[in-house]
């Protein structure tokens, strides 16, 4: 068995109360990593009535993740955050501090999405999202960047700038795209901002290697965190040259490598997350 090497590290993972986020929270305590957890409950979103379990996820407190994770023997808590409100960002560092100690892992998850699309015979239709998708506007712009973009760029600056302050020669960011950033119809806000931060992503990797930090870009395909209809499911499954879909643990398994020792000589890539959703 390999070992990772990221027993007593401490992580922060951002949008952690379902999903993906939860799902890396549990695979890092799982190699003795202390995690610490955000999340944001979203009480009213534009999904189908029939999505009621995505809706009752998205609406969860955190509790649950960090209670499981104690339940397996591993360390973890939470806490619950706006991240488009910047003032908070340095207030979550700090909470995690005074638990745990200082941040060594982030993973930028969380995420704002409102489907939108320059086609008005798109609009207010029903996307394969399960979302219904209405025309761009200023209010849909900022709510996406504030969060996908802003806000994962923050966070990477709060990061390094401790990290450097305390002389730590360790460190992993690792953020959560999606394999559609370069251009996605009918999300042409959540791509774009999500384009934005690979960006930040790539040039991060670059002025912060000589502090001993690696930023990498996961960027999942179709996974089914509960939004997903049957019909939905099976129109993705034949895309995908693993013919299945893609489940939380698949993408989590990946960010537990980009944090692992292994992953030492990997900074600045972008590794798509899909079963080779992307070859077809």
């Amino acid at each position: 068995m390999i070992d990772l090497l990221l027993k007593n590290k401490i992580a922060l993972v951002t949008g952690a109360n379902h999903g993906i986020g939860s799902a890396v929270a549990k695979a890092l305590a799982k190699q003795g990593v202390k995690v610490f957890i955000t999340y944001l409950k979203i009480e009213n979103d534009r999904t189908k009535d029939l999505d009621l379990l995505y809706k009752e996820r998205r609406s969860s407190s955190a509790d649950k993740t960090p209670e499981e994770i104690r339940k397996d023997g591993g360390t973890a808590d939470a806490f619950e955050v706006d991240l488009s409100d910047i003032k908070a960002i340095p207030v979550l560092f700090d909470k995690a501090e005074e638990i745990f100690g200082p941040v060594e892992i982030l993973v930028n998850n969380a995420a704002y999405c409102d489907p939108d699309t320059f086609d008005p015979q798109v609009s207010a239709k029903e996307t394969l999202t399960g979302l219904i998708s209405s025309t761009i506007s200023a209010e849909k712009y900022e709510k996406h960047f504030a969060v996908n973009a802003k806000a994962s760029a923050l966070m990477m600056e709060e990061f390094a700038r401790r990290h450097k302050n305390r002389n730590a020669r360790w460190g992993r960011v690792i953020n959560v795209s999606t394999d559609w950033a370069e251009c996605f119809p009918t999300s042409i806000s959540y791509g774009a901002s999500k384009a934005a931060m690979e960006s930040y992503s790539r040039s991060a990797a670059v002025e912060l290697g000589k502090y001993g930090i690696t930023v990498n870009i996961v960027a999942p395909g179709p996974i089914q965190t509960g939004w997903m209809s049957k019909k939905v499911e099976e129109l993705q499954t034949k895309h995908c040259p693993l013919g299945r879909i893609g489940q939380p643990e698949d993408v989590a398994d990946v960010i537990v490598f980009l944090a692992s020792e292994q992953a030492h000589w990997l900074t600045g890539q972008r590794l798509f997350v899909g079963g080779g959703n992307r070859v077809i």
